[in-house]
This record gives structure tokens, sequence and C-alpha cells, in this order.
């Protein structure tokens, strides 16, 4: 909540002026000489009926005057033991720009677990406080957010959406002994700290995909080497896939064509694609997060490319909400994720909290939403942890650090695989699956899978 800064033009009545006696008018006192009457005056003797009213009078004024002060104290909390318990997540968002589409609807999804959560009494009495700030994608912004709120009253985790603000915020949290959320980066699986992926990195995910196209090339009955294409933003997002992937596929006997990357919010990919075409590749993996591959494909489309080359995206392609309104350019596209899409996710049950929050039709969910839940169930296990540790009042950055550690093979409802966090680890899972487009819908092509290694094979 912003503070009021002051009132302006304010009618409010003037005090009285100090040091003015509001003297009585006592019967006959009015229009005489005060020094004349004062020697005429006779005091009688007050009624003792009328005194103990008096009393009573004065009595209730004090006990009314203490319960407002007790109210008060109590509402502030100057009053600890009748305090509520309670923490805070901090989330450096995008809201407005360009990762909006799929971040709006999965912090909606931690707000409303958190909500819920929240409603059921909270983690052993602890109520959560979600805070969410629109950074725009901007670092700067990221980072002067984080500054603003680090003093937030029991402020334990920080996730932050993008991969460049996390990158950036990682040294503040580390320096503060909290502990930062974030998408994917390897970086922070090869460097152990107090940086937690929410899944496998982004590295691991581009591995696997090299498996899924080994297999399908061996399927098509196909010889020789497979030559994969890369194509994504020009950010550290958009080459950290590479950044062990590429060794991967190269260890793995697959060719890669140079990669092609993009300004963010580039409306035209055809010259990107034109020179992967001309390298002559068998499959292209396309990186940004939606709508970003969904334009990219849709000008492959155009150019005649995805009859002849099988497309790829990575866990921010398309959800089943755009693939509607492009059924056809997206057609046969392999999506890899770590998390549940399509019928998977709205058939799941804690999807209901979309329509219990206000959302609006489950038909109109969008999947990433699942992602947000899965934050929050994560936190919460990780509160639960802490909290028989060390207790609330010494609850801090440092304890619920320690409790992430230990989330070692936690579900979360099977939102996404088993937790892997560990003293050794931090990947928030270690299993991808396959789905496919297919008539406008998203539709799986394949259970849990575990991710290869990707990580290791890269020098940071």
């Amino acid at each position: 909540m912003d503070k009021l800064e002051g009132f302006q033009g304010s009618s409010l009545p003037a005090p009285p002026l100090v040091g003015t006696a509001c003297l009585p008018v006592g019967r006959g006192l009015a229009g005489r000489d005060s020094s004349d009457q004062a020697e005429k005056l006779k005091i009688e003797p007050s009624n003792p009926r009328t005194l103990f009213k008096r009393k009573e009078a004065i009595k209730m004024r004090k006990i009314f005057l203490g319960v407002i002060i007790f109210t008060f104290l109590f509402v502030i909390g100057v009053i600890p033991g009748h305090a509520q318990k309670e923490v805070t997540y901090l989330s450096l968002a995008d809201y407005t720009a360009a990762i909006a589409g799929l971040n709006v609807p999965a912090d909606m999804g931690c707000e409303d677990y958190i909500k819920d959560l929240n409603a059921r009494g909270g983690v052993d009495g602890v109520k959560v406080k979600f805070i969410g700030v629109d950074t725009r994608y901007d670092v700067a912004r990221g980072v002067s957010a984080y500054k603003r709120y680090r003093t937030e009253p029991k402020l334990l985790v920080v996730n932050a959406i993008g991969t460049p603000i996390g990158k950036a915020v990682a040294p503040l949290t580390t320096k503060d002994k909290l502990i930062t959320l974030v998408p994917g980066d390897g970086e922070f699986q090869a460097n152990l700290g107090r940086i937690f992926a929410w899944g496998p990195t982004y590295q691991d995910a581009l591995a696997a995909t090299v498996d899924w196209l080994l297999a399908d090339w061996k399927k098509k009955g196909k010889t020789g080497i497979p030559k994969l294409g890369f194509i994504s933003w020009d950010s550290a997002y958009g080459r950290e896939p590479l950044r062990g992937g590429k060794e991967y596929a190269e260890k793995m006997g697959v060719a890669m064509a140079p990669p092609e990357f993009f300004p963010a919010g580039s409306l035209d990919h055809t010259v990107y694609l034109n020179r992967l075409a001309k390298a002559e590749v068998n499959y292209i993996f396309v990186g940004g997060v939606d709508p970003t591959p969904t334009n990219v494909i849709r000008d492959a489309h155009k150019l005649g490319l995805t009859k002849t080359i099988q497309f790829f995206c990575d866990y921010w392609g398309p959800t089943s909400l755009g693939t509607r309104l492009h059924p056809e350019a997206l057609e046969g596209v392999v999506i890899v994720s770590y998390y549940l899409r399509g019928d998977d996710a709205r058939k799941h049950p804690l999807a209901n909290l979309w329509t219990k929050y206000g959302r609006g039709k489950l038909e109109d969910m969008n999947e990433v939403y699942t992602i947000g839940m899965s934050w929050a169930i994560t936190f919460e296990a990780a509160l639960k942890i802490a909290l028989k540790q060390v207790g609330y009042k010494k609850l801090d950055g440092e304890a619920i650090f320690q409790a992430y550690q230990k989330l070692t093979g936690v579900e979360r409802d099977g939102l996404q695989g088993p937790c892997a966090y560990s003293p050794t680890s931090r990947r928030g899972s270690l299993e991808v699956r396959f789905y496919q487009v297919r008539g406008g819908k998203v539709v799986s092509i394949s259970g849990w899978i575990k991710a290869p290694d990707a990580v290791s094979l890269h020098k940071f």
C-alpha cells in the first residue's frame, strides 16, 4: 500500500488558543463583576447522588479509552503475543512486457494457492503474504524492486521471473541471506549457492530434446547425422540452453548449425529462418516466451519450412490457448515441458482454484497457472520444515535456505516431477515430458522422462 503523504486543503477547525480558559457561567454570575460575586457566593454541599453519577461516568470513560488503546496496539502489532504471524513471498514479475503472457497466469496460480493456504490457517498458524511487483522484464526495475522490498518483515523467498533479473539480484539476495528462485539457469546448478531453479535446467531440457529427436530420426528410418538448428532471443535466457546443451548434442552425434539470435519483440523472423534452412537443418529448437515461439513458427509455416523440418519449443512455447488461434501453423510442433500442459493441467484437481477465485472458465485457464501453484506448494513444504526446526521467532532466510535443501522427493501433487532440491542440487525436479500440437490441442506424447545432466558438460 502506498503511504499517504498528507492532506491538502484541509478544512479542519482551528484548535482553541493556548491558555484560553473556559469559565463556567453560574446562576447569578452573568453580567456582574466577578470580584463582588466571589464574596457573596456560597458553596452549597454537592448532592451525593450527583457525585456518584459523575464518578461512574469518569470510570466508564477510562474503560472505554483503555479498550481503544488496547485495540490500536493489537492492530499495529505492539502486543506480540496476539499479533498475526506472517511471512513474505516476493515475486519480481512481469505483468505488462515480454513474458507477461505466461507470467501473469503463473503468478495467479501462486497467489490463489497462497490465498487458499491462508484460508486453511496457513502453515502451523503462520500466514503467507504475497507481493507481486511488475518489473516489465527490466533488470534495473527488478533490482530497484528488490531493494525496495528487501526489508519486508520475514521476507524469505524472492522469485525472479526473468533470467536476466535473476542473475542481477542473485548477489544481493545472497548477501541478505535469502533464497532466489529462477526459471532454469544451469549456472546456479554448476555453482551451488542460494539460487534454486524451478525445474530441470534449460540445458537439461535441450539435452532431453536431443534424445527425442534421435529416437524420432531412427523411427523414421533415416541414416546419417541429424542436424539441429537453434533460434531464440538475444539475451541471457536465449543463450543459456546452449551452455551444456550444445556439448550434449555433439556428444550424442547430432550436428548443430550456427545459432540464430534476434531481439525480443521482433515481428519478422524470416531472415533468421532462411539462414537455418540454407544450413539444411532437419530440426529447429525455438526459444523465447510465447507468443514469440508462435510467431517464429508462423513465419516458418509461411516459408513452407514446417513441411520438411520438425520444430521444437522449450518450456515457454505455445499454450493450448495460443494453438487455438493458429492450429494450422503450429500443427506437429513438439514441446518439452517440466509441468503439466493442455487437458493434463485442466483436469488436475487443483485447477479448480482457477474458478474458485474468479479467474474465469476452466477451459480458458492458461496451463502455466499450475507452475505458480507448484511454487507455492514448494514454499509451503519448506516453511513447514523451517518452522519445525527453528520456530517462528527465529525464522529467517538461513532457516528457509536449509529447509529448501531438505525437500528432496517432495511431491507437488503431480504438477511436476518430485522435488530434486538437496545440498548438491538446485534443480526443482529432474523430469520432463513431451507434448505435441495436434488439431489445435496440446496433447501428451510421453510420460515423465528423466532429463540428462547437460550442465556438467559446460565450463562455467
